[in-house]
């Protein structure tokens, strides 16, 4: 963010009383409050849809959600000198979601259910031409990189200590992969319920803000139509790695969401096969493969002893899912 980039904020009915470097953002206090003026990341045709659905969830609740700032002209977008596409929403003043303390990850949740409450859209117009995501065609598209960085170790010369690793693993974790999504495909028809249900799409605690003991919602640039349970997979698979797949911690969660949407047979089961789904271990292995094999971070080596050493505790806890609500 540069003057010219600033400068871009005079297309906007406000006054701007004074700015500050945000992250890869610019933070604005105006006559309308503070306001955040960023890159937008998503598609030109995408911010339309957002827009629609942050109103229609104003319209269908009391959460604290963002709003996007049209310009002078009405537009949601503005565009910098060499063509990018700005936004510039409200902000609300708060810090992130404590992961560490479960009561406060639970409101987390209870205010997600209450969000997808609100974001149901089926049989409106809004939804016109819009294709629902398919997980299935996911877990395709990350079983073929696996496979092909599979192939690429094999035929590489000599192989670094996480490369080793690497290798000893990945026959477990790739044959999880390709039986989680066989199996999951076999259940498809079961959990394609009417489209219509729309996803934050990047639920977790960085776009989940206390604000006066109120979680308030930013950064809806990756709402998707998906099953609901997309968001709670997000948010709960990264405290359950956290705590080392704890029950209790899991449980608390999903008794949270209940508590303010039912989870059909069909949720709990796109959940289960979410959670069972080896991506961690597609991640380390999509983050290697595309980046400079040169040099390998320990950090890299420490994430794959650590996802190996917590195999038989995530086994364990789908386990006992399983038997509860399938």
């Amino acid at each position: 963010m540069n003057d010219r980039a600033v400068s871009l904020l005079e297309n906007y009915d406000i006054e701007v009383l004074r700015t500050w470097k945000g992250r890869g953002a610019i933070l604005c206090e105006t006559n309308r409050g503070t306001l955040i003026f960023k890159e937008y990341l998503g598609s030109r045709e995408k911010v339309n849809f957002q827009d629609a659905l942050l109103e229609h969830i104003k319209e269908k609740s009391d959460i604290n959600i963002e709003s996007i700032i049209r310009t002078k002209d009405g537009n949601l977008l503005i565009d910098d000198h060499e063509g990018t596409p700005h936004i510039l929403k409200t902000w609300f003043e708060g810090r992130e979601c404590n992961v560490r303390d479960l009561e406060e990850c639970k409101i987390a949740v209870k205010t997600l259910a209450s969000l997808h409450q609100a974001s149901d859209l089926r049989g409106m117009d809004i939804l016109n031409g819009k294709i629902p995501f398919q997980i299935d065609k996911e877990f395709d598209k990350h079983n073929k990189e696996l496979k092909r960085v599979k192939k690429f170790l094999k035929e590489k010369g000599q192989k670094s200590d996480f490369e080793l690793k690497l290798m000893q693993s990945f026959d477990y974790f790739l044959n999880l992969a390709l039986q989680v999504t066989e199996e999951l495909r076999f259940y498809i028809n079961e959990l394609k319920d009417e489209p219509g249900m729309v996803c934050h799409g990047d639920y977790q605690y960085h776009n989940i803000l206390l604000t006066s003991g109120k979680m308030s919602l930013i950064n809806f640039e990756k709402c998707v139509i998906d099953n609901p349970v997309r968001d709670l997979y997000l948010f709960m698979r990264k405290l359950l790695e956290k705590s080392n797949w704890s029950e209790t911690i899991g449980d608390g969660l999903i008794s949270a969401y209940i508590e303010e949407r039912q989870m059909t047979r069909a949720d709990h089961t796109q959940l289960y096969y979410r959670l069972a789904y080896p991506e961690k271990f597609w991640k380390i292995v999509n983050f290697y493969y595309n980046s400079g094999k040169a040099w390998i971070s320990g950090k890299n080596l420490e994430k794959l002893e650590k996802l190996i050493g917590q195999e038989t505790e995530k086994q364990h806890f789908l386990d006992e899912y399983k038997k509860r609500f399938l």
